[in-house]
């Protein structure tokens, strides 16, 4: 029989299946506080097998609900940082609930408040996930402003009156300009997100308070970002070391920017793990396997994800309890290493 000829499932071919009376299927697809938990597991196991799927339509025109989560991404990420990791890990956070996952791109030369706007104008999500948070966010502002349902990955000026999930990047930035000092590194680079951002400003801080405390120099590369492309990185760091020669350690913000750096250090015959160090933080175990000599602090990603989509459920579902906030602050046994960065560098 051809796919158009079947006839789809609804939620009386689940009643029909489980014994059910309708309404007491709906209220378990729904999580009903009054639905025992083995009924709600049945019902949706049921579903999960004949494929049902909620008629959307239906749904808002009885709730005003559309049982949607949309998360909206800048399309400047590359490719080897965390965002596949991040939508995968929200989308399993979002399983086993009545919501579903849209995910909205948008260019770098757009405006970021385009996406959010339309969501809210047009009610085509119960809720939105913002990345790539500023201290003084419009996003953030507009949708406080409106009263409308999100989460952050990053937290805004606002944070208190927010639901978000954070990285703590000022003591990642410590942690690691510290070790840099510990292995006897000097003249400290860093390769930051954009200033703009919140995350970066963390970073900063982070960086000049270990450079304090260490007693070394430690500054931002002015002349690209860990968001640039590779190329224009590579040249960065290139026109930096013919400036400045005594450059022996680099704190990258992301994967990509990191071999960036690695390839151009080493194409100008400086020895990884002897004439400079390189260290970075990473969602997935990928550079001290693409270099051993490299250092990389660990980020969970899947964590911050999974912890966004229940979050955004909460704002939907009690907008008047207080939001959920969390925060992964790393220390000393984040670090991931090839095992050949243990001894201070000689």
């Amino acid at each position: 029989m051809a796919a158009r000829d079947r006839k789809k499932p609804t939620l009386k071919t689940i009643s029909e299946l489980s014994g059910l009376a309708i309404p007491t299927v709906s209220r378990a697809l729904h999580d009903a506080p009054d639905i025992g938990a083995e009924t709600k597991e049945r019902v949706r196991r049921i579903a999960a097998e004949i494929g049902y799927v909620p008629n959307r339509a239906g749904v808002r025109l009885k709730t005003g609900k559309t049982n949607v989560i949309a998360l909206i991404l800048s399309t400047e990420h590359e490719i080897l940082n965390h965002t596949a990791r991040m939508i995968s890990a929200i989308a399993g956070g979002l399983s086993g609930t009545r919501y579903h996952l849209n995910v909205t791109p948008y260019f770098p030369k757009d405006d970021p408040m385009v996406p959010v706007r339309y969501v809210v104008e047009n009610r085509s999500a119960d809720a939105v996930i913002l990345n790539q948070i500023q201290p003084e966010d419009p996003r953030v502002k507009y949708l406080l402003e409106e009263e409308f349902p999100f989460a952050t990955h990053g937290r805004s000026a606002w944070r208190e009156r927010h639901a978000y999930f954070d990285y703590d990047n000022e003591a990642f930035a410590f942690l690691a300009v510290s070790r840099l000092a510990e292995r006897g590194r000097r003249n400290v680079v860093v390769v930051a997100p954009p200033i703009a951002q919140n995350y970066a400003q963390d970073i900063a801080a982070g960086t000049a308070r270990a450079a304090r405390t260490a007693g070394i120099s430690a500054r931002l590369a002015e002349d690209a970002t860990s968001d640039d492309s590779t190329d224009r990185i590579a040249v960065a760091i290139s026109a930096l070391l013919d400036r400045d020669p005594t450059v022996d350690g680099i704190l990258c913000a992301s994967t990509t920017a990191a071999m960036a750096v690695v390839a151009t250090l080493e194409a100008r015959g400086r020895v990884l793990g002897k004439d400079v160090d390189v260290i970075a933080k990473e969602a997935v175990n990928f550079l001290t396997l693409f270099r051993p000599q490299m250092l990389a602090l660990t980020e969970d990603v899947t964590r911050a994800g999974d912890f966004l989509a229940k979050a955004a459920i909460r704002a939907v579902e009690h907008p008047d309890a207080p939001p959920m906030q969390g925060l992964e602050v790393p220390d000393r046994d984040s670090f991931r290493t090839g095992g050949l960065l243990s001894a201070p560098a000689s």
